[in-house]
């Protein structure tokens, strides 16, 4: 039987990204291929439900019609083989579909994208995560993905890099994305002085104009 494993279904504010302030439905999904320095997301299997795709869209259903269904994780395109029964279900109730992903998985994207409404994706930067991503796996990725609506987030802290700085304005500027740029924080706080992360906005600005500085709203907000 098709299952799997969700840590938690929550309505709360959407803190990240364009779509900043919206109302969604958060699906967190367990398990993620990346170990990035910084994630503090609590993602266990051992405290999670295990659904099938007939039992969780039951539970979506049950906050309402027509929601936002904010796919998150971990990282959900590793439980593709669910995702393409539920997904099918989603859209059946009306529902629009926001998938938050590390964008390193490009061929799950590829079986799921006629079902995505948003795709909210990471640039995961060697600087800030310790986790070496080939370029070219980015590239695969935002090529399918640049067919929905996509925009691109860069979590960075003073380390970053010349060379991680002119990848990313490459890419965006091939696939005409935005640029979202998230501080690091670490217990609430920016791990940056305000004065390094407008200096390293400006560099980003300089060279790609469809650049934004959006911080983790939802950690100021207290919110999940």
């Amino acid at each position: 039987m098709n299952k799997t494993f969700i840590r938690e279904i929550f309505s709360s504010i959407q803190g990240e990204g364009p779509y900043i302030g919206e109302e969604h439905l958060f699906i967190r999904f367990c398990g993620c291929n990346l170990n990035c320095a910084y994630c503090d997301t609590d993602f266990e299997v051992s405290k999670s439900t295990q659904y099938t795709p007939q039992e969780l869209i039951a539970e979506v259903n049950s906050f309402g019609e027509n929601l936002i269904l904010s796919l998150t994780g971990g990282e959900p395109l590793m439980s593709v083989k669910f995702l393409k029964e539920f997904l099918p279900l989603a859209k059946k109730y009306g529902h629009k579909i926001y998938l938050e992903t590390n964008a390193t998985l490009p061929q799950a994207l590829k079986e799921i994208i006629d079902y995505v409404d948003i795709v909210s994706a990471d640039i995961k930067l060697p600087s800030a995560t310790k986790e070496m991503i080939p370029n070219c796996l980015f590239d695969e990725f935002f090529k399918i993905a640049s067919s929905k609506d996509l925009f691109v987030k860069l979590v960075f802290n003073k380390k970053i890099l010349e060379e991680e700085i002119n990848f990313a304005v490459s890419i965006a500027k091939k696939y005409g994305f935005a640029l979202i740029l998230q501080p690091e924080m670490s217990g609430g706080k920016f791990s940056l002085e305000t004065e390094e992360i407008e200096k390293i906005f400006k560099e980003f600005h300089s060279k790609y104009e469809n650049t934004r500085l959006i911080p983790q709203m939802h950690k100021f907000l207290d919110v999940r």
